[in-house]
């Protein structure tokens, strides 16, 4: 066993690229996991990175070692989920990511009574706005909103995200109403936009009577948090494109109005993402089914203002 939790440890360190963060995933100290590397380099007698002050590589030999590795690791967790299953006792840790403004109002208040659920497993989730790789990144499962990606992941439907174009009063009466899309494009607005490398908002998808017609707005403001440009719309920066749900409190009390409602932008989907196979590992299945219910109702409660205390609809 000790040797299988060395081979846990180069992985992490190999697709972290640092001891540290590898150690900090599998919850080991830096002094553990730099022993549990060196144990694995005795063990085959070879180095396995080249270390200097500042970098840590993995040698020709940790490469090719590593891609052995991950297989023997994956494997082994993916035999255990399933023994698991057989014992009637789903257990384990799933690692899981959501976007920030979703992930804050919607999953991360269910988590805790997933694991009150199920108190044998844990529960890690990354909270983040930029695009997630599920496979580079080891994730079991990514809830997401937007357009479902091209890929061989699986994705279940959790509810369609009617998403809208606002601005406060105050900007809108000193910068004026867009009329049309092409208002956006230009220099008379700020548009407040989500961006990070492959970012899919440096075009805005618009839909109009002749279909999708895609913008690429203008602005001063950018950032990688959502909740960063609702503020910025708040504090009278600009016109903002959101899911309705994430700011239906706002548009409610009239702090944000729709802006360009007969060219709204096109539907997103909020969805769970995930590979095929882990559907297999029963508490992996147990997660996504317990998301599904439970976020549609909190998604819908969040869009028509209906207390978020009343217990999810079967």
């Amino acid at each position: 066993m000790p040797y299988l939790e060395s081979l846990k440890v180069f992985v992490r360190v190999v697709e972290l690229g640092s001891i540290t963060s590898g150690g900090r995933d599998l919850r080991l100290t830096p002094a553990v996991a730099s022993n549990r590397i060196k144990e694995l380099e005795r063990r085959l007698d070879v180095r396995l990175f080249n270390r200097t002050t500042r970098k840590l590589t993995p040698t020709e030999a940790g490469r090719s070692f590593y891609d052995h590795a991950r297989v023997i690791v994956e494997n082994l967790e993916h035999a255990e989920a399933v023994i698991a299953g057989f014992a009637g006792s789903p257990r384990g840790v799933i690692q899981a990511a959501a976007p920030l403004g979703v992930g804050k109002r919607v999953v991360a208040p269910l988590v805790p009574q997933f694991v009150d659920s199920y108190p044998d497993i844990s529960i890690r989730l990354r909270l983040s706005d930029r695009k997630v790789d599920l496979v580079d990144d080891r994730l079991d499962v990514a809830l997401m909103v937007g357009t479902p990606p091209d890929s061989t992941l699986t994705l279940r439907k959790i509810a369609d995200c009617p998403r809208v174009l606002c601005a406060t009063p105050d900007y809108l009466a000193k910068h004026g109403v867009p009329e049309t899309p092409r208002d956006l494009a230009g220099d008379g607005h700020n548009c407040l936009l989500l961006r990070y490398p492959r970012s899919p908002e440096y075009f805005w998808t618009l839909q109009t009577r002749d279909g999708p017609v895609k913008i690429e707005p203008s602005g001063s403001y950018d950032s990688d948090d959502g909740d960063v440009l609702t503020a910025w719309a708040l504090d009278h920066r600009g016109i903002v494109n959101k899911p309705v749900f994430d700011v239906a409190d706002e548009l409610r009390r009239g702090s944000l109005v729709e802006v360009l409602p007969q060219t709204p932008p096109v539907d997103a989907i909020f969805g769970c993402l995930y590979p095929h196979r882990r559907l297999q590992d029963p508490k992996i299945r147990l997660f996504i089914d317990f998301m599904i219910e439970h976020c549609r109702f909190k998604v819908r409660a969040l869009q028509d203002g209906i207390p978020l205390d009343r217990p999810a609809r079967r």
